[in-house]
């Protein structure tokens, strides 16, 4: 064996090549600079992973955009009613199950009320697309559902599902660092709701995935305009000719010991003029404010809301400050309203309960404010579509003679 072969015998045992004939590849790169481009790369920017779309949930104006939503949709009334037409008369036992799904959905679980328990769900609903609630049977006539909020994020969906309700469907995820395959929940076990649903994908698409970046460039914007506004950095400069090397650093203690902070008048007894040089205009200009405010437009967009609900107000007035609420309250809230109801309609009565004949309604998706639905139905009792009764019911009163 020659010294050669014998250093490269030892060098393999040891996980190592010297020579040039080994073959052996190495993983890194060698200039790893060259690959570099200087400046801000557009790879750079947050990706819209859960925990970022909640970080950003919690800056002003998402949330702002959220709670316009969120807040009018929970705050709704609401009732438990016959579906497709149907009277209490023609469903068995109508009057007693819609009365103990009434109370169920007035305090779904133990700890929650349904304004606390929507707001959670909603609230994962408009950030990401992927409201999640786990629904229990209780065995209780009186409170036959049990019905928890979940983090949607966590929620993995199986695309071997075979199509059956109790067949297992969903799988919650313990976290980064745990081992094994998660919480098995079947179909009739967790109501998955979507916003945005589409063919390509299994999930959803909050309205604030669809903001992102334009809030990220907001954000970006609005921490430029906080330095500039708050003088971190000095924005003029005195420029001043004929001084030798003493003198200037003598005129800089001077300033900086003297005068600066202190609110004093300098006086300065140079041969020349001192020279200010500004080198920003010093105006809202400078702040970027026009563009925060298309920034606002664009996310209020994103939010299928009029940009007046965040704020940009200047161009609105009396005259179209109610045609903007309507469009609002048509275009963001009530489809999320009436999601959401189908979701509760389809996933706790009827795959839970297997009761296809009742379903849960928001009552005020159809009238814009209480006077409205006040004049329709007096107009349809005084045509003749409607009773008094039938009103009084879709009001979640009992009948006069009762």
């Amino acid at each position: 064996m020659t010294i050669k072969e014998s250093i490269r015998g030892a060098m393999r045992r040891l996980g190592g090549s010297v020579f040039p004939d080994d073959r052996a590849k190495h993983r890194r790169t060698s200039l790893p600079s060259i690959l570099q481009t200087y400046g801000p790369r557009a790879d750079l920017m947050p990706k819209p992973t859960p925990h970022n779309l909640r970080r950003f949930a919690e800056t002003p104006v998402a949330r702002k955009a959220i709670n316009a939503v969120k807040d009018r949709v929970s705050g709704m009334r609401w009732r438990v009613q016959p579906k497709n037409g149907r009277t209490l008369a023609e469903i068995p036992l109508g009057a007693e199950r819609v009365r103990s799904l009434t109370d169920n959905f007035d305090a779904p679980n133990p700890e929650d009320s349904f304004r606390s328990f929507s707001e959670q769900v909603l609230e994962d609903v408009i950030v990401g697309g992927f409201g999640a609630i786990e629904v229990c049977a209780t065995g209780n006539a009186a409170r036959p559902l049990a019905l928890w909020p979940v983090d949607g994020a966590s929620i993995q969906i199986k695309t071997d599902w075979d199509g059956e309700p109790g067949s297992p469907r969903y799988v919650q995820k313990q976290g980064v660092l745990s081992v094994g395959s998660g919480v098995v929940l079947n179909d009739d076990e967790l109501i998955y709701i979507r916003l945005n649903a589409r063919t390509h994908t299994p999930f959803g698409l909050g309205r604030l995935e669809v903001a992102f970046e334009t809030i990220n460039s907001f954000l970006c914007a609005h921490r430029y305009a906080s330095k500039l506004a708050s003088n971190s950095v000095a924005q003029y400069a005195l420029w001043l000719q004929g001084l030798d090397a003493p003198q200037h650093e003598r005129l800089i203690h001077w300033w900086q010991d003297e005068i600066e902070g202190t609110g004093r008048v300098p006086l300065m007894t140079t041969e020349a003029k001192p020279e200010v040089l500004r080198f920003v205009a010093g105006s809202d200009q400078d702040l970027r404010l026009a563009w925060q405010e298309f920034l606002m437009r664009i996310i209020a967009d994103a939010f299928d809301l009029p940009a007046f609900l965040l704020g940009v107000e200047h161009d609105v007035n009396r005259s179209t400050a109610g045609e903007l609420g309507d469009q609002a309250f048509r275009s963001a809230i009530v489809p999320t309203a009436r999601l959401f109801a189908e979701s509760l309609t389809r996933g706790a009565i009827e795959k839970k309960l297997g009761w296809h004949d009742l379903e849960f309604c928001f009552t005020d998706v159809d009238a814009r404010n209480e006077l409205e639905e006040v004049q329709i139905q007096e107009t349809l009792i005084r045509c003749g579509v409607l009773t008094v009764d039938e009103v009084r019911e879709m009001r979640g009163l009992g009948k006069l003679g009762s």
